[in-house]
């Protein structure tokens, strides 16, 4: 990697088919050596996306890497709460794919919307409860969020989510 950033002649931010980055590959892999080489030249977008709209943040909030997050984070040019495509947001990715620290990190910032909802209605804590993951749903009801998880279908209507997780006690 660091031959192809030394050649000058190479386009550190040029994308694909699917309108995905160097870094955005590198970060959804957890390559934090080459995150972090692409970043320390400057010549990247660090908050860019694919046609899905999901952002290096996003990729490597779902995919748990954790020091990549981190890394991207510090930059303080990166949208924390974005959303893409799907109304999506890293936190919502962290969450559904239960990644405790992920959530924590994010939640921290303050500029996170916990109480987000994709275009299927579905909520950090929806997600994290329907997967079981009870560290997850504890830290997001711990910031806040509401206890009612509700499951929305695409024409708009409410049903009630059966609870998986007992956390009163």
């Amino acid at each position: 990697m660091k031959i192809v950033l030394e050649r000058g002649d190479v386009n550190l931010d040029s994308v694909d088919e699917s309108g995905r980055t160097p870094l955005l590959y590198a970060a959804r892999s957890g390559h934090r050596g080459v995150v972090k080489l692409l970043l320390e030249r400057g010549e990247v977008n660090s908050d860019s996306s694919d046609k899905y709209g999901q952002t290096p943040l996003s990729y490597a909030a779902g995919s748990g890497h954790e020091a990549i997050v981190k890394i991207l984070l510090e930059l303080g040019d990166v949208n924390s709460d974005s959303l893409d495509g799907f109304g999506r947001t890293p936190l919502l990715y962290a969450a559904k794919y239960g990644r405790e620290g992920i959530v924590k990190i994010l939640l921290e910032r303050g500029d996170v919307n916990s109480d987000s909802s994709d275009i299927c209605g579905q909520t950090p804590l929806s997600y994290a409860a329907k997967s079981g993951y009870e560290g997850v749903v504890k830290i997001l009801q711990s910031n806040g969020m509401s206890t009612r998880i509700r499951r929305i279908n695409t024409a708009g209507h409410h049903y009630p989510m059966p609870s998986i997780l007992d956390l009163r006690a």
